[in-house]
C-alpha cells in the first residue's frame, strides 16, 4: 500500500464518522479545492501528511472521541528469564483490541508524536484485512528470527562446554 492509498483509507474512516475533509483542507492549507485526489496528492507530498495526522479535527473523528474502538496491537518478540537462570522466547501474536479511554484521541497524538513514522502507527488503527494479515507475518518473521538466535546461542554454549 502506497502513502496515497493510505491517506484515503485514513480519511475514508475519519468521514465515516463526520471528519469534514474539504472543510479542514481549505481552512488549514489555504490553497482552494480542486477536489479530494488532487488534496491527497498534496498531502502525499514531504512532510505535509503530519498537517492532517497532527490536526485535532481529524483525530477526534478518527479516534471517535468518547467511543471505543477497535485497533490492531502489533506482534511482540523478547526473552524473558525463567526462575532457574535459563532464558526462555515469549512470541506474542498480533491481535484485535478495544480502546477504554474517553480522551482516545489526546492519547493517540501523545503517541504519535513520539513514535518514529506516525503514518505507520496510526495505519493499524485502519480496520482492514491487509493490516493483519501483515501483522502476523511480522510475528512470523519475528518468530523465526528469534529460533535462529536461540540456536545460534545454543551452539555456541555447546562448542564451549566441549
Amino acid at each position: 500500500m502506497n502513502r496515497t492509498q493510505l491517506l484515503q483509507l485514513l480519511i475514508g474512516q475519519a468521514r465515516a464518522y463526520g471528519f469534514e475533509f474539504r472543510k479542514w483542507f481549505v481552512t488549514t492549507t489555504g490553497i482552494p479545492w480542486s477536489g479530494a485526489d488532487h488534496a491527497v496528492e498534496w498531502l502525499t507530498r514531504g512532510q505535509r501528511a503530519h498537517m492532517l495526522l497532527f490536526s485535532q479535527t481529524f483525530a477526534k473523528h478518527f479516534f471517535r472521541e468518547g467511543e471505543r474502538i477497535t485497533f490492531i496491537v502489533p506482534s511482540q518478540h523478547f526473552q524473558r528469564v525463567k526462575p532457574g537462570g535459563g532464558s526462555i522466547n515469549v512470541v506474542r501474536k498480533a491481535h484485535m483490541r478495544k480502546s477504554s479511554r474517553s480522551d482516545v484521541w489526546q492519547f493517540h497524538l501523545r503517541e504519535m508524536a513520539v513514535a518514529e513514522e506516525p503514518l505507520r502507527y496510526i495505519r493499524r488503527f485502519l480496520l482492514i484485512e491487509e493490516s493483519m494479515e501483515e501483522a502476523e507475518a511480522a510475528a512470523r518473521d519475528a518468530a523465526a528470527s528469534t529460533e535462529e538466535n536461540y540456536d545460534d546461542e545454543n551452539l555456541v554454549r555447546e562448542a564451549k562446554t566441549a
